[in-house]
């Protein structure tokens, strides 16, 4: 069983009552899709991209059996781009890639969410997760910063089990 973080699975229900409608969620480094069946049960269309085939296949025969519809697609991440339209929810979780916040910037829709969670540099620690300071935040404060111009709505930073940082953050209606 692939756990789900606790911070995404909290937030996510808030998000969908927040935006209404019939929102769309993108999954970025969907992986096997430990957030893809939290993201359909609370009632987001769900699309999620990531580069690993046999990764991508196992998230959608795990939402086929649940019954739920989705638009995965396989693609290298050091070379996403997306031509189409936003998300209301962009999520990404333990996957840094930092050249990436502006693509995820415009992916989602003014008033849309990004909720993202990866591990800092404390990580190092501990004898799991990345080893590589490209893999890893400085701190929490990185990320907080890399979205600073955005409504920060939750921030956590913790240190056990994992270190990890973790945000939820509301693009703007209007950019000024």
């Amino acid at each position: 069983m692939l756990n789900p973080s606790p911070f995404v699975v909290l937030w996510l229900p808030k998000i969908f009552k927040t935006i209404g409608g019939n929102p769309c969620a993108l999954d970025l480094a969907i992986g096997k899709g430990r957030h893809a069946i939290h993201l359909a049960r609370a009632g987001f269309r769900l699309f999620g991209v990531d580069r690993d085939y046999d990764s991508v296949r196992e998230a959608r025969n795990r939402l086929k059996i649940e019954g739920f519809e989705s638009g995965l697609w396989v693609e290298n991440l050091e070379h996403f781009s997306f031509s189409g339209r936003g998300f209301d929810l962009v999520i990404c979780s333990r996957y840094l890639q930092r050249k990436l916040w502006p693509t995820i910037k415009q992916l989602v829709v003014p008033g849309g969410f990004v909720v993202y969670e990866t591990f800092t540099a404390k990580q190092l620690r501990y004898d799991c997760g990345p080893r590589s300071s490209e893999h890893l935040l400085t701190s929490g404060s990185e990320l907080r910063d890399a979205f600073n111009e955005w409504e920060q709505w939750a921030f956590e930073e913790k240190i056990y089990p994992t270190a990890e940082a973790s945000l939820v953050a509301r693009k703007p209606f209007v950019s000024y």
